[in-house]
């Protein structure tokens, strides 16, 4: 009987502090998110009109496809820019004299989810349109500048998530590959915007059955605990890297919570002692990993909890509900 009330005070301390860490772990996250979007609202706000005004100012808009998004269309994009802004430069203030024009037509290249547009100052701008199941969600913005046609272009602001390394990004491809570059925000921000929305939509629809979740800021670290059965489950997801939709790493364990009388009757008594009944040791449910590797988050935890009776049923024959 101590024993059984010191395992029982045990799991109350355990309950406490599982509270109160979840309750840190919510704060985090929300003065994450608050802070990321105060201090980027300013800029998004700029960006945008600058954004808009070019995109209403253009005579042109071309939609590129494959090969068509190349290095040399980029290098025109610069040249583009660079010699539009020596012609305003030579341009005295209060002087009404038209320089001539060395491209008359004001062009946006689309491609993808990104729109390339030319903007004041020797600046190229990308605007990034997300989405998620066909529907738009988050735009983000990135403005790159060079001193001059023939130096390296920098990344001079943007909107991107302060925790997606696009820094890193610039270091490793921007003087090297811009092409490349622009493509890899690209997807960092969709895979970004994917992830979080699957999470966003498990909440939405089965929040009811999901007693814990927790995730990291960019969701390429996601846990969360389904509780609406005989046995608790706890699944936890590792995305190889930050462009990835679906999980490389993944567990699902099931672990009994209500166990029979007639079932801790079976137990050997020699193992009774040992915290065996109390404490019993978790099954994986491979069927639900093999379920999160290959499909969205919504549609895999569908899947799960459709299986998941049948499941803990071969599994834990002798639990019973309470």
């Amino acid at each position: 009987m101590g024993e059984v009330n010191y395992l029982r005070e045990e799991d109350v301390k355990l309950d406490t502090v599982r509270a109160r860490f979840s309750n840190v772990l919510k704060r985090h996250s929300e003065l994450a998110e608050r802070l990321s979007r105060d201090s980027d609202k300013s800029i998004f706000d700029r960006l945008q009109k600058e954004f808009e005004a070019a995109r209403a100012s253009q005579t042109q808009e071309l939609i590129l496809k494959g090969e068509q998004w190349n290095d040399g269309l980029l290098a025109t994009i610069r040249e583009r820019v660079h010699m539009e802004a020596e012609r305003k430069a030579m341009q005295m203030p209060g002087d009404t004299t038209q320089l001539p024009i060395p491209f008359h037509d004001k062009i946006t290249y689309k491609v993808g989810n990104k729109v390339i547009c030319c903007l004041d100052g020797a600046r190229i701008g990308i605007q990034y349109d997300t989405s998620f199941a066909g529907e738009s969600c988050d735009l983000y913005h990135c403005v790159l500048e060079s001193k001059s046609f023939l130096e390296k272009m920098t990344v001079l602001e943007h909107t991107v998530p302060f925790f997606l390394p696009i820094r890193e990004a610039e270091n490793e491809f921007l003087s090297s590959n811009a092409i490349r570059f622009i493509d890899h925000v690209g997807d960092l921000l969709q895979a970004y915007v994917d992830r979080r929305e699957q999470v966003r939509l498990i909440k939405e629809l089965y929040g009811n059955q999901i007693g814990e979740l927790y995730h990291s800021l960019p969701y390429h670290m996601i846990e969360f605990v389904i509780e609406d059965f005989d046995s608790k489950v706890t699944v936890s997801l590792r995305y190889a890297d930050l462009i990835s939709t679906l999980p490389t790493g993944v567990s699902v364990l099931a672990w009994p919570m209500h166990q029979s009388k007639k079932s801790s009757d079976k137990i050997a008594p020699h193992l009774k002692g040992n915290g065996v009944g109390s404490h019993p040791i978790p099954a994986r449910l491979t069927y639900a990993e093999d379920a999160l590797r290959t499909m969205s988050l919504p549609e895999a935890y569908a899947e799960i909890v459709l299986n998941l009776p049948q499941a803990l049923q071969d599994m834990f024959p002798h639990t019973s509900s309470t």
